[in-house]
């Protein structure tokens, strides 16, 4: 059994760490809404770019003369996995959802006969990756220095992604990320970036016609390597969203628990010091007894 003082510095520890973890919190909290805002407002354009590429699309006379970007390579075999995650730990289940839809996917496309490369973007990412496809993994990006993701992050990892294309390394790409729906559910999302997806759920876009100058292989020429930077930025204020809206869950938890298990060993401390003064008593008496 602890002795008191034992049971005095255990109350102290867990309380400084009670500070700790509602401070994160809050910090979460104040990140949180700008993140939020960050995300929703990325999501019509992006949507909007979607649109815009399927609209050309349905607009091609010829295939054959389409982009390979949007048609891809023909082929089925290499596939090209980009796994975002975060740089800091503390927020949950954040990063393991992300790894874990990844390796889901990994070992399928593995048992299908296909090869595999993946590109890991985020150190804890790599870190939960490396251990069972360590081998697979071609190239490790971490923007761990920068405060806060802009476009042109999203355009470094893009355009590496199209200098791979370029080079027949891969026919297909896939980018993991999770999508924030709100602060307690994050939904882990897999989206094929090459060839482009060509799904709209709006109707009204459809039934559009357009007349397009240049030719529409011109103008997709252009708009898909812009198209590929525009998806990975909103994959990266998903991601944002979803890591602040994770960290603050997993903090309030911890302040919760904490508070739990001060009780806890508050309740023992007092019952081990009214032990203490009994047994002292009890000595007391049987001493002046005794006399």
């Amino acid at each position: 059994m602890p002795s008191l003082d034992d049971l005095k510095k255990r109350i102290k520890s867990v309380k400084s760490t009670q500070k700790i973890t509602k401070a994160m919190k809050m910090v979460a909290a104040a990140k949180l809404r700008k993140a939020q805002e960050n995300a929703e407002k990325g999501r019509p354009y992006s949507q909007k770019m979607q649109n815009i590429i399927l609209n050309l699309t349905q607009s091609i006379n010829d295939p054959k003369n389409a982009p390979k970007l949007l048609v891809g390579t023909g082929k089925d075999k290499t596939y090209l996995c980009v796994v975002l995650t975060a740089d800091r730990g503390l927020c949950g289940g954040f990063n393991s959802n992300i790894c874990k839809l990844a390796k889901t996917n990994f070992k399928r496309i593995i048992e299908e006969g296909k090869l595999l490369k993946i590109i890991t973007v985020g150190s804890k990412g790599l870190d939960q990756i490396k251990r069972d496809y360590g081998k697979y993994i071609i190239k490790k990006l971490s923007f761990k220095d920068k405060k806060q993701i802009s476009f042109r992050e999203a355009k470094i990892i893009g355009d590496e992604i199209i200098k791979l294309f370029n080079q027949d390394e891969f026919d297909k790409c896939i980018l993991f990320y999770n999508n924030f729906k709100n602060v307690i559910t994050q939904i882990p999302h897999a989206q094929q970036i090459i060839p482009a997806e060509v799904k709209s759920s709006d109707t009204k876009e459809k039934s559009l016609s357009y007349e397009f100058e240049p030719e529409e292989d011109e103008i997709l020429e252009d708009l898909l390597p812009k198209n590929i930077s525009t998806q990975i930025f909103k994959a990266f204020l998903e991601n944002a969203a979803s890591e602040q809206g994770s960290r603050m869950t997993a903090m309030d938890n911890a302040t919760r628990n904490a508070g739990d298990l001060v009780d806890k060993l508050t309740i023992n401390y007092n019952r081990s010091r009214q032990a203490s003064i009994t047994k002292e008593l009890i000595e007391i008496i049987s001493g002046a007894e005794s006399l």
